[in-house]
């Protein structure tokens, strides 16, 4: 490695930040995790986040941020079976898209998340978009951006100026309003709770495969018949702007029917690097 190489890596470390590998063609709006083990869980969390045990994961590329009521809307507008006054009975709980009218996000927050989206939508935005929903591995060693054994994205202690949470605000804002973690995300912790790809199993964590684990079914399996899947609770992780410090951890496992709806839920994406 050159000096200046080294000197920036010294850099990086002094102002904590997360060194990434250089990576060519990063897809727009999203950033490349790293391949490599990770400690998956808590010691001191629920029973559902135990034990913690070592996880290999692929490379893969996040999105910077949740997905937005612009970035949704150009998704409808693209998809009409996915409107409001269109989308099957089955695919919702009644509520989806609750704020909008119409087509029509609520004036003034095209940059906040979309809510009252089911995992089905965030599914059928994700395929659109040429991506998908993150594992619930995935997404926990997104969240803890390279720091070990940490609470929250930032460390161990809960902080009002990281985080959209304990109402706050009585609502999502919109998204980057506070530091990313030490990839560069933004809003993992509060704000909303974000839909993953997995099946909720209680047991996972005792159960799981050491390399790219995932619920129940096979991932692609699931990707390909997201429409027809059995009815099942689905993986919700990151809290939101109405919870408290314990469900904006990294560790905590939150989950929800398919088909439900709320102004707590939203999602993100992620890609695979090929």
């Amino acid at each position: 490695m050159t000096q200046k190489g080294i000197l920036i890596l010294i850099i990086l470390s002094i102002c904590g930040i997360q060194h990434i590998p250089a990576a060519d063609n990063i897809p727009n709006g999203m950033v490349l995790i790293p391949a490599g083990e990770f400690e998956m869980g808590s010691h001191t969390g629920k029973n559902n986040e135990r034990p913690v045990h070592t996880v290999y994961l692929d490379a893969f590329y996040m999105d910077v941020y949740e997905v937005t009521n612009v970035q949704y809307k150009a998704f409808v507008d693209a998809n009409p079976e996915w409107q409001k006054e269109n989308i099957a009975e089955e695919f919702h709980d009644g509520v989806y898209l609750r704020l909008w009218n119409g087509n029509a996000y609520p004036e003034g927050k095209a940059d906040h998340p979309v809510v009252y989206v089911s995992w089905y939508a965030a599914m059928a935005y994700t395929q659109w978009a040429g991506k998908r929903l993150p594992t619930e591995a995935e997404w926990e060693k997104a969240a803890r951006g390279g720091l070990i054994g940490k609470a929250y994205p930032w460390g161990d202690t809960i902080d009002a100026t990281r985080a959209n949470h304990a109402r706050h605000f009585s609502a999502p804002i919109a998204v980057g309003q506070y530091p990313p973690n030490r990839y560069g995300l933004y809003d993992m912790a509060g704000n909303i709770s974000e839909w993953c790809l997995d099946e909720y199993d209680p047991d996972f964590y005792a159960t799981s495969a050491p390399k790219n684990p995932f619920s129940k079914e096979t991932r692609q399996a699931t990707i390909s018949n997201f429409k027809n899947v059995e009815k099942k609770d689905r993986v919700l992780r990151g809290g939101c702007w109405s919870d408290h410090g314990l469900f904006l951890q990294v560790s905590y496992r939150d989950w929800g029917p398919q088909h439900y709806t709320s102004v707590f839920r939203g999602f993100r994406c992620v890609k695979d690097k090929l």
